[in-house]
């Protein structure tokens, strides 16, 4: 049910993504699109007005119409107001609309000055005034920055400089700088100004208004002939003949109006609403896809739930004690991959509890020959068949001795399989540690026959528990003497390999079978199956030797051969500093 309930939620969720996204997109488009309409509309109507505006007829006007078109991908076309054509950038294309889209006039523009500021006609400076005026400016630049006042200098239509401010400036700065020269009109200007003066006071006077004088940004103040103030309400009618005037002058010097035409791609609206076809269409997809998740999930649900199933049923067996559970193997994916596992966990179970069952008869074997020992010796000795002397006493002690020994290796065989073992790290010279472990068994080798010999680097440091090593070394130098018959020999070696100490005990003993090579370090493993004391001791000597290797971080290794000997490696990590070897050795 959650495999069906993720399918079904994950289907909805990406039927739901991907019909926002295609909105989403959609949408996206349109809008993009209709903001390079406006752009390409707007571009167009500038360009044609802005060509109005500085020509006095549309007699070149051809390649810039061809231009616009090129560069908005319409056609465009525009004709005098009785639909004379002037220019049209693809003729080939048929008749124009009845209807223009816009009328190209720089005379009359949507904007609160409706004469296009690049309309200048006869206030066009001439190029001697703007480098004057352009003097005067840059001479006032220099005197405000002067002062502080951070300044630029900027250009109208008509050529004349003005001067910019970008921070804050006061009176007194104008003052200094004596900016009334570059406010003066032109020689050109004045002309100009004198003409429409004429104009807008002839307008003026039909009004009953008094007659004013144009400044050169087409602002007006009363004329210094007429007294008195001009009336308030009189001042709206002033602008207005102010602009009918400036057409006046200018209707000469501009392009005619013209009707401008341009083939549109059909726009669509910004909101997208599916049809309900569409609707349809998506519901039905979105169904289809429910539908088959639903019977995918059906069909991965069964697969996976059946072996599942064969699971839970064999760990239940397990569980009740049943050691033959096995659960076969029918695919190779993860349900697969779990099976195997489950199999390998139930193989290893019942290996570790054979293990412990052989591990508690071992255990009760190794204590009790000594127990039996010691009560055997004790009962002689209460039934007076035995005088309780010396020797009586050694015995009892040499059983006492056996039992302790073999307690203690299980109290650290315990300890180190619980991870419980503790060691006590330090640095010290490994050749001082093979020298004792040789010394301290010299006396059991000399008395087997057996000759023993030790070599390390001098001044070879290690880190490590060194009493737990020489256990470890000790463990395996003991089993090697005990080992090897008469006129034998046991090297202990140590070496410094690239990334580790590695010491090696080898012997010229009896040797171990290969069959028996993969146990030598099991718990109780002896190769004589009698358990004889004179040739094995507790069994648990070399399993103490590998799980003290390992909680040194390092490892033991085994190779022998039967009738030649055998070698222990232990591998740990070194620290050593110097390779001057030097050899003890004894028989």
């Amino acid at each position: 049910m959650r495999l069906l309930t993720v399918s079904a939620l994950v289907a909805v969720c990406s039927v739901a993504a991907t019909t926002w996204i295609a909105v989403r997109t959609t949408s996206g488009a349109i809008k993009k699109q209709q903001g390079q309409l406006l752009a390409d509309d707007t571009l167009l109507l500038d360009v044609l007005t802005g060509y109005a505006a500085t020509h006095a007829n549309w007699d070149g006007v051809a390649p810039v119409v061809r231009d616009l078109a090129h560069r908005t991908g319409r056609r465009v076309a525009l004709t005098t107001q009785n639909g004379a054509l002037i220019a049209d950038s693809s003729p080939q294309s048929g008749a124009l609309p009845e209807q223009a889209w816009a009328i190209v006039d720089p005379l009359s523009v949507n904007r609160a000055d409706p004469i296009d500021p690049r309309a200048t006609g006869p206030f066009r400076l001439t190029g001697r005034e703007r480098r004057t005026l352009e003097g005067y400016a840059l001479q006032q630049v220099q005197c405000l920055r002067g002062l502080g006042v951070e300044t630029a200098v900027a250009y109208t239509p008509s050529g004349r400089p003005t001067i910019r401010t970008f921070t804050a400036s006061n009176d007194d700065s104008a003052a200094v700088c004596d900016s009334g020269r570059l406010a003066r009109p032109t020689p050109t200007e004045r002309i100009a100004l004198r003409r429409l003066d004429s104009l807008v006071n002839g307008c003026l006077h039909h009004t009953g208004l008094t007659a004013v004088e144009v400044l050169p940004d087409f602002s007006w103040r009363q004329a210094p002939t007429e007294p008195g103030p001009a009336s308030k309400g009189g001042a709206r009618q002033i602008q207005p003949c102010i602009t009918e005037g400036r057409k006046t002058l200018l209707r000469a010097c501009v392009s005619p109006p013209a009707r401008l035409f341009f083939a549109s791609p059909e726009t669509t609206s910004q909101r997208f609403r599916p049809s309900g076809t569409n609707l349809a269409r998506v519901a039905g997809a979105a169904g289809l896809v429910l539908v088959l998740a639903f019977g995918v999930s059906v069909l991965a649900a069964t697969r996976l739930v059946r072996p599942l199933h064969a699971l839970t049923a064999a760990a239940q067996r397990l569980k009740d004690g049943d050691d033959t559970v096995r659960v076969p193997i029918t695919t190779s994916d993860e349900i697969g991959r779990l099976t195997e596992t489950f199999n390998d966990m139930a193989a290893h179970r019942n290996r570790l509890e054979q293990e412990r069952r052989a591990m508690v008869g071992d255990v009760a074997h190794e204590l009790r020959t000594p127990l039996s020992n010691i009560r055997g010796w004790v009962e002689a000795a209460q039934d007076g068949h035995t005088p309780a002397d010396e020797e009586f006493l050694s015995s009892l002690h040499e059983e006492a001795v056996l039992l302790q020994h073999v307690i203690d290796d299980l109290q650290d065989l315990a300890a180190a399989e619980a991870g419980r073992l503790r060691l006590h790290p330090e640095q010290f010279e490994a050749g001082e540690l093979i020298a004792q472990i040789a010394t301290a068994h010299r006396a059991q080798a000399d008395a087997a026959g057996v000759r023993l010999t030790a070599t390390a680097p001098a001044e070879c440091w290690l880190h490590g528990d060194p009493v737990r090593l020489r256990q470890a070394v000790g463990n395996l130098v003991s089993n090697a003497v005990r080992h090897t018959p008469p006129g034998g020999s046991v090297d202990v070696r140590l070496m410094i390999a690239a990334d580790a100490a590695v010491i090696e005990v080898a012997d010229t003993g009896t040797g171990i079978s290969p069959q028996d090579l993969p146990r030598v370090f099991d718990r109780f493993w002896r190769a004589d199956k009698s358990r004889s004391r004179d040739t094995g001791g507790s069994g648990l000597g070399l399993a103490i030797v590998r799980k003290l290797t390992e909680a040194h971080g390092g490892n033991v290794g085994v190779r022998s051969e039967v009738g030649i000997g055998t070698t222990f490696t232990l591998r740990l990590p070194e620290a050593a500093v110097e390779q001057r070897t030097v050899q003890s050795s004894g028989a």
